[in-house]
């Protein structure tokens, strides 16, 4: 069993309060987070939870599809994944799109794309996030 642990600083109000995400496992350090940046009225100035779920479901489902392609005999050269995470104030996390680009000698694309759809299922942030839609646009390159 692993454990993984970040804490959260906020001071003042929901709108013009600001706080910082300190991850504590790995010793990252911290980050400043504020709702400017996450209403999208200050887009590149601090991160946002969405985009820390974009980080984990990126990593998590390049793991799980990397498991999956070595367990079908044809391990990748290369993964690439990117997630964008929607969010809209007011309503939440609206949908998680992954996009992957894989480089994967020996595979074809029909044996590629089943695993790419069975790694997003199987991949344990998705698990996590089942109340979200989460499309994915998987190729090889």
């Amino acid at each position: 069993m692993t454990i993984s642990s970040a804490q959260a600083h906020w001071e003042g109000s929901l709108v013009d309060g600001k706080g910082e995400v300190e991850f504590l496992s790995s010793s990252l350090g911290s980050v400043e987070v504020d709702w400017r940046s996450r209403a999208g009225e200050a887009p590149g100035s601090k991160t946002t939870p969405e985009e820390f779920i974009a980080a984990a479901h990126s990593t998590c489902y390049s793991m799980a599809l990397s498991h999956a392609l070595a367990g079908h005999g044809t391990p990748p050269a290369s993964l690439d994944t990117k997630a964008d995470v929607t969010f809209v104030p007011g309503k939440g996390i609206t949908g998680i799109l992954l996009t992957v680009r894989a480089s994967v000698p020996g595979i074809s694309d029909e044996d590629f794309a089943s695993l790419a759809n069975d790694a997003k299922t199987g991949c344990p942030v998705s698990a996590a996030l089942t109340g979200t839609t989460i499309e994915l646009d998987a190729a090889l390159v």
